[in-house]
């Protein structure tokens, strides 16, 4: 009997791949209004910048708590409560002229944020076949880099044109035609059944959750470090006015990488995910032995960007998979790990260009992907598993 879930259902994964776009505006939307902000609110740039803070915490702290607090809901269910909390708290922000508020409201956008972020993979696995998972993730996930190369930028423009509240409402209005989208093409699924939940400390202890966790760790804090601090390492080579075109080739790079992920993530996710770090890895040691030319530059980022455009799919999959009917549990602590690490490369990216300059960054991320690499690679037998997934997975029926 023809299974209908062998083809890809793309109205209903589109629409999860906008909620993760609509996930990433409202978090990085700040970064590139934070003088007008700071000026419409009467507050310090510094203080502005914390709106991106609250958010990031508010993910990290709600993730697991509310993933576990909505397992027994039906998924569509919590889908549009991710998305009619994005639509209020949003709506706040744009209205709201007292600090604290705005704050509370960006808190709160964070821990929408991190329950979505816990529900989208194990959604778009869930819509398809098993042979099909790792595509439907990846067209699930193609909203993130379309937000960080194209949507941002957008978003800094319109704000600068019409004022920064404007960019928070047109993100509500949005959200209202997401929510109609979601009601007419998303599929519903009840929740895990109670006998079949776990705790946090029993899925973190399955096979393969903690080896993928911490390749989440280490990539991403190797990552991050050079995407929060590319200006300063952007200037190094002579491009300081160059950032939003780095950005663009990084973003362009992204969306490449993400559509090769979904061609080999089925089949050779171990492959895939050992290939991503090398590459990243080599180019962290070509950036650190030599001065490369503009071009030069440009090159390494494109490689950098399509190295990096699959890793949420790949990692997702892989930890996924590892965590079985826990999927949903297991994809929340990929969440305070991600936002961890984002958190963490803010620091330790600081730290070293205060105290080392940016010349230090290519070592460092080289040590962060060895570790990464190495991980991966031990992990051969539950994690990132050698061969076809399908061969060693079966259908999330949580």
């Amino acid at each position: 009997m023809h299974d209908d879930r062998e083809r890809l259902p793309v109205g209903a994964l589109l629409a999860l791949a906008m909620t993760g776009f609509i996930c990433i505006m409202t978090e990085t939307l700040p970064a590139g209004l934070l003088p007008a902000i700071s000026s419409g609110l009467d507050i310090s740039p510094s203080l502005a910048g914390q709106m991106v803070t609250a958010y990031a915490l508010g993910s990290v702290t709600a993730a697991i708590p509310l993933t576990l607090a909505t397992q027994g809901w039906r998924r569509r269910r919590v889908l549009l409560a991710t998305v009619i909390g994005f639509l209020l708290f949003n709506s706040l922000t744009a209205l709201s002229s007292n600090v604290v508020l705005t704050l509370a409201a960006r808190f709160f956008a964070g821990a929408a944020a991190g329950l979505a972020w816990s529900l989208l993979a194990g959604y778009a696995r869930r819509m398809v076949a098993p042979v099909n998972q790792g595509r439907a993730l990846a067209m699930a996930m193609v909203g993130t880099p379309v937000a960080l190369s194209l949507g941002v930028p957008l978003g800094t423009w319109m704000g600068n044109l019409l004022g920064w509240r404007w960019s928070f409402a047109v993100m509500s209005l949005m959200t209202v035609g997401l929510v109609a989208w979601i009601l007419v093409k998303v599929p519903d699924y009840p929740g895990q059944i109670a006998s079949k939940r776990e705790s946090v400390l029993a899925v973190l202890s399955k096979p393969g959750i903690r080896p993928v966790l911490a390749v989440v760790l280490a990539w991403m804090l190797a990552h991050n470090i050079l995407y929060t601090y590319i200006a300063p390492f952007a200037a190094r080579f002579g491009l300081e006015e160059s950032v939003d075109l780095i950005l663009l080739v990084f973003g362009a790079a992204s969306l490449m990488g993400i559509w090769i992920t979904g061609r080999l993530v089925d089949h050779h996710l171990r492959r895939a995910v050992l290939i991503s770090l090398g590459s990243f890895a080599l180019i962290s040691l070509l950036l650190a032995l030599f001065q490369f030319s503009a071009a030069g530059l440009y090159a390494a980022v494109f490689i950098w960007g399509l190295s990096f455009g699959g890793a949420a799919t790949l990692l997702q999959t892989a930890l996924a998979d590892a965590a079985g009917d826990s999927a949903d549990a297991a994809l929340s602590m990929n969440v305070v790990v991600w936002n961890c690490a984002i958190a963490g490369a803010g620091v330790l990216g600081g730290l070293l260009l205060d105290s080392l300059g940016v010349s230090s960054f290519p070592w460092a991320l080289l040590g962060l992907l060895l570790i990464a690499f190495i991980t991966a690679s031990t992990a051969r037998r539950k994690g990132f598993p050698a061969g076809s997934r399908q061969s060693s997975t079966s259908v999330i029926a949580h």
